[in-house]
């Protein structure tokens, strides 16, 4: 059987949108702007995106389809060296599953969001402690408010209602992740209705994933039109938008403003992840690439922009009601999602109607990020195995099975101390740093092994564009070195896990973490050793023979090499 392909442009486009333009462009770029220096971030996130996130995405988007191969396979037959930036990516991705559980929770507050009365806005429940203030109550003063030190953790005199049902309701929280508890069995159908929704929409590949992106890629741009167009309807929603983009112009002189960014670019953009990769050889040969590449990275990162806009208004909205400074209802992350969001929702008019909007938005963006990465691990495994896994509900059953044993192994996730599991998983499994291994590695093989000008050419002979001469700088020099400076300064800083209530996690859990993150980075050097123990001649002779494509792999002949030496013949796994 060969190969599947897009059955129309389009399809690629919402799907290559759907997986770059996630969570992390609703609850973490306004976070950052606001953090970083206001309208003054944007200086440092958009020269970071041109010199490495643009570049990495035209690179991954082109070499995906030049080869018409998923991620492990790709390299393999690209640069031999490097087949385990690859085998690195899907341990990436299979880490990155954990984030279905985000779903799960989303799923649970939209099911929540029907009562006639939204159940985190009163302390009137089984699960609410005599400590629970309503923070929607018109006793409700800042003073009160200014007790719940801005982030609501447990540790104040009081607990805010919205803090109570996140923590006791939905997580049941234990005391640290040595106490996992019992099954949080609600969640636990979340989930696997969450896993089930991902596997029909997926299993058939393209056929299946084409059309199901055009709800999931749209339909969060609808949701985020009408929660814009709602939040600076608002009082006080104008508060938040000065906040989000107050220029703090000395924020330009610190590095962490810079590297904070380059985060910003590498996770909004999904670079080194393989989805891009995989996504792009599903299209025809002649695509172009290049203009889509471009168009995407506009689009990816103009979502992150105007979306501060509806996420910093509505939390001006929400400054305004309890008569706070904004400093007080800022968050990032989770806690933006399912905490001050949540709450905001419950200050206006038909509250129920805004949270199932936002919270089915939520879940939109997720799926269509997940999508990605589960067709990322599929794509390779069907390359690898080409014979085998193309034939008939082949691909069907693989999927069934990885699902299921996810989903049997996330059930730690929906315990009561699931969240700490999480928080691990999240902090060392999905880590930047490996990120940054993937892409550098990524950098040096397209750059200086396949070689910049080739790759260039292979653009070109695909969309009749030749890209400018800053993207063959970018992969040689400029986005390999911000790759290392990034990953050097992310060794020296790092700081060891701790949660949200400044638990300290237990010393074995730290080595499981770091376990987990070597895991995925030891497949490079590991492959590379394999592959020259595996090949003949000289150490040097080995070298430049796997630094060449396989023959025939990608439509290079051995002529357009100088040197004597062959090609790589076609290896087995």
């Amino acid at each position: 059987m060969e190969r599947e392909q897009w059955t129309h442009k389009r399809e690629f486009i919402l799907a290559m949108a759907g997986n770059i333009v996630g969570l992390g462009n609703i609850w973490r770029f306004p976070y950052l702007c606001y953090k970083n220096g206001g309208g003054v971030f944007l200086l440092p996130y958009c020269v970071l995106a041109l010199l490495s996130g643009v570049p990495l995405f035209l690179m991954e988007n082109a070499l995906g389809q030049f080869t018409q191969e998923g991620t492990i396979t790709c390299w393999k037959k690209l640069c031999p060296l490097v087949e385990g930036v690859g085998y690195a990516i899907i341990v990436i991705q299979v880490f990155a599953t954990i984030y279905l559980v985000i779903l799960a929770y989303s799923l649970f507050y939209l099911l929540s969001s029907f009562a006639s009365v939204l159940p985190w806005t009163t302390c009137s429940n089984d699960w609410n402690t005599d400590a629970c203030v309503e923070l929607t109550a018109p006793n409700m003063t800042s003073q009160h408010y200014a007790e719940l030190g801005g982030n609501w953790t447990s540790k104040a005199p009081i607990s805010s209602a919205v803090m109570e049902f996140w923590e006791r309701r939905v997580l049941s929280m234990s005391g640290g992740i040595e106490e996992l508890g019992s099954v949080q069995w609600e969640l636990c159908a979340c989930l696997l209705a969450c896993w089930l929704a991902c596997y029909f929409c997926i299993w058939k590949g393209v056929k299946s994933t084409g059309k199901v992106v055009y709800v999931t890629a749209v339909f969060p741009y609808v949701m985020l039109a009408i929660l814009l167009v709602r939040g600076l309807t608002l009082p006080g929603a104008w508060q938040g938008v000065v906040y989000y983009l107050r220029p703090d112009f000395t924020r330009l002189t610190h590095l962490q403003v810079w590297i904070e960014a380059g985060g910003q670019v590498f996770y909004s953009y999904g670079v080194a992840a393989g989805t891009i990769n995989t996504l792009g050889s599903y299209n025809k040969k002649n695509n172009n690439c290049y203009k889509d590449s471009l168009w995407l990275c506009a689009l990816n990162s103009a979502t992150s922009f105007v979306a501060g806009f509806a996420v910093f208004s509505i939390l001006g909205f929400m400054a305004h009601q309890q008569g706070v400074t904004m400093d007080n209802v800022v968050e990032s992350g989770p806690g933006l999602a399912f905490i001050a969001f949540p709450q905001a929702v419950a200050m206006m008019p038909v509250p129920q109607l805004w949270a199932v909007c936002f919270f089915i938005m939520l879940i939109m963006l997720g799926l269509d990020s997940l999508f990605g990465g589960l067709e990322t691990i599929a794509s390779s495994v069907i390359d690898l195995f080409p014979g085998q896994m193309r034939q008939p509900w082949r691909r069907e059953m693989f999927l069934a099975v990885f699902c299921l044993v996810s989903f049997l192994l996330q059930i730690l996730l929906v315990t009561e101390g699931g969240i700490y599991v999480f928080q691990l998983l999240d902090y060392y499994g999905c880590n930047g740093a490996c990120l940054l291994c993937v892409a550098l590695a990524e950098c040096v093989a397209v750059g200086w092994a396949f070689g910049a000008d080739r790759m260039c050419d292979a653009i070109k002979d695909m969309s009749g564009q030749r890209p400018c001469l800053l993207f063959k700088f970018c992969w040689r020099y400029i986005t390999p070195l911000l790759c290392l400076a990034s990953f050097i300064h992310y060794a020296v800083q790092n700081e060891p896990l701790t949660s949200n209530r400044g638990h300290q996690f237990p010393g074995w859990s730290y080595g499981l973490g770091w376990v987990m993150a070597f895991s995925s980075v030891l497949m490079m050097p590991v492959w590379a050793i394999l592959n020259i123990c595996r090949t003949k001649g000289s150490l040097r002779e080995r070298l430049c023979i796997l630094c060449r494509p396989v023959e025939g792999a990608t439509g290079i002949t051995p002529q357009d090499y100088s040197a004597g030496l062959p090609f790589q013949t076609e290896m087995k796994s």
